[in-house]
């Protein structure tokens, strides 16, 4: 239903209120060029690429802030609009290098795009780069100032939609700058390596740690055994880097695409997924019928996890004790595997690709990630270095045969499979924790009420007559509602608002994650997820603890969840972290 019509260079269009012009011209087929926009943030108007004119007034308007209203005539484009838009793109290419050809962001880059669209050739202002140093502080993210563009994007990311409060605007007017409080290094700030800020930037500012190099290094080497894990969202994240609809699962072309790439064997993080819902739902009936802290908190977000430490130290001990499912494969490959095998595990190189630069930290983050008696983990590479790295060795992706992937480790549950979208956790635990409780299973597997964007869901699970009281966060700055609840709650001595609670750092969850191709909007968000939610329906065994692979895991190697064995393999420990203060 339309509340009255605009016109946009003389077309009537239908809009709502609320609506900004730059939203009315999209839907005129109009696109007006941006920079500091994004339709996850706050437009504020910073680059002012998108002013046009207001007919019939001499206001110059910027389309993604100014909302419409009745009678509204505006010109989007003209020869003037034009010439200002070029001197703007100019005026902020005169503080940007050209080192595009060398950029990590070359061809994905949107002021490169735009520069392009606009015919610049030359340079008519005088380059003043900004001569901080490039900070690779952090195992996960690099920061180049001098390719800032002072869009603000970063900022309001982490600081709006994460409440991390990372990095914020230094200096007025033309010296301002995006940087952590007090010029701090990326590592000395509260930053969790979430990587919104990369991929809400619109050129190289920010971008992940590039560790292709390091696997090509051990693709190289006769003495490594390349062993591979990809993360649930991946099989249908990657899809888009080959031009595929968003949402379309390649799970098994991974498989062959990582032959390829000299892996001598290939698993999947869905098998370390069914794993730690094992680990986890058992943890929480036990803390249920022990009284013990509640509600139990997820521990698969190596962002949210770095949140607690730094932000709710006191509730630490509400965060489930299980590792990752990334870590739990790396150990169990470490172990069980190499055994099975009969591989040394000191020549095997654990390899996961992720939709997260912060599992690049997490890898290193204690001792507990080397709990197989070797770094678990080696390497971690996103989804955006996946794919280069497969482009960069000839690989054509969309020509490739589907293979399996390699037994025990590559056999998982549709359980698994929707750990990569918020809520996944969630109904993954329910599913398994239900049968634990009640030695029955579910009606129906499917937990509607933990699915979709809302930030904060709340529900209630029957467990035959026992309530289970659920929420879902995703975005940390929605995260701290339910802390500072979960926090009065212990303070007066009330019971517990809710029994489980899942985390993820970044919005939809890891399918979203700071490592996924660029670009994400709550429209990629839909179909992404909706890419693994067919994948779980179309799977055979849909609740972990029907994975076969899993009870053989079990039954030979780790004996029961919560044993001895399992607790020294696949659970960890948290610490403070202190958090800088200005």
């Amino acid at each position: 239903m339309s509340d009255f019509q605009v016109t946009i260079n003389g077309i009537a269009v239908d809009v709502t209120s609320g609506m900004t012009i730059l939203q009315a011209a999209n839907k005129a087929g109009v696109k007006i060029p941006t920079l500091c926009y994004h339709d996850d943030l706050v437009p504020f108007g910073s680059c002012g690429l998108c002013i046009v004119k207001q007919e019939g007034s001499a206001k110059i308007i910027r389309a993604c802030a100014a909302p419409v209203h009745e009678g509204l005539s505006v010109i989007t484009h003209d020869p003037e609009l034009f010439e200002v838009r070029k001197t703007i793109l100019e005026l902020i290419l005169s503080t940007h290098p050209s080192s595009c050809l060398t950029c990590i962001r070359n061809g994905e880059c949107e002021l490169q795009d735009l520069a392009a669209e606009f015919g610049i050739r030359e340079q008519p202002y005088e380059v003043r780069l900004n001569e901080r140093a490039k900070d690779t502080s952090s195992a996960s993210i690099v920061m180049e100032p001098e390719k800032c563009i002072k869009c603000g994007r970063c900022v309001q990311v982490c600081q709006d939609l994460q409440g991390v409060f990372a990095l914020e605007f230094i200096g007025r007017g033309d010296m301002t700058e995006m940087a952590p409080a007090a010029m701090l290094t990326l590592e000395e700030s509260p930053c969790v390596r979430c990587g919104q800020c990369v991929v809400h930037c619109p050129v190289g500012a920010i971008y992940e740690k590039d560790q292709i190099g390091e696997y090509l290094a051990a693709m190289n080497d006769p003495e490594k055994e390349i062993v591979v894990q990809i993360a649930p969202s991946i099989r249908v994240g990657l899809s888009e880097s080959f031009g595929l609809p968003a949402g379309t699962v390649t799970t098994k072309k991974i498989y062959t695409a990582l032959r390829r790439l000299g892996a001598k064997a290939v698993h999947d993080t869905n098998f370390g997924a069914d794993l730690t819902i094992m680990e986890e739902a058992n943890e929480l009936v036990h803390r249920i019928s022990t009284n013990g802290p509640l509600p139990q908190m997820t521990s698969c977000c190596p962002s949210w996890v770095d949140y607690v430490q730094k932000y709710y130290p006191d509730l630490m001990d509400h965060v489930s004790s299980a590792k990752s499912p990334m870590q739990m494969v790396g150990a169990i490959e470490k172990t069980f595997y190499a055994e099975k095998m009969k591989i040394d595990p000191e020549k095997m190189f654990t390899v996961a690709i992720m939709p997260c630069t912060a599992k690049k930290y997490e890898t290193i983050r204690d001792e507990a990630m080397y709990s197989s008696g070797f770094q678990d983990v080696d390497l971690v590479l996103t989804t955006r270095e996946f794919a280069r790295l497969i482009k960069q060795m000839g690989i054509d992706f969309l020509a490739l045969e589907e293979e399996e992937a390699d037994s025990p480790i590559g056999e998982y549950s549709g359980a698994g499979t929707i750990f990569g979208a918020t809520g996944g956790g969630v109904e993954a635990a329910i599913r398994t924790a239900y049968n634990v409780v009640t030695s029955n299973e579910l009606e129906s597997v499917d937990v509607e009420v933990v699915r979709g964007l809302e930030e904060v869901k709340k529900g209630e699970v029957d467990f035959d007559g026992t309530p289970v009281r659920v929420a879902v966060i995703h975005g940390l700055s929605h995260a701290k509602e339910i802390m500072d609840e979960i926090r009065a709650a212990k303070e007066a001595g009330d019971q517990a608002p809710y029994e489980f609670i899942e985390v993820m750092a970044c919005r939809g969850g890891c399918i979203a994650g700071g490592g996924q191709p660029y670009g994400a909007t709550d429209i990629l968000r839909k179909e992404r997820a909706a890419g693994l939610y067919s994948d779980d329906k179309a799977a055979a065994v849909r609740c972990s603890h029907q994975n076969e692979s899993i009870q053989t895991l079990y039954a030979e190697f780790l004996e029961a969840p919560l044993s001895q064995k399992a607790h020294d393999l696949l659970h960890t420990t948290y610490q403070e972290i202190p958090v800088y203060k200005a």
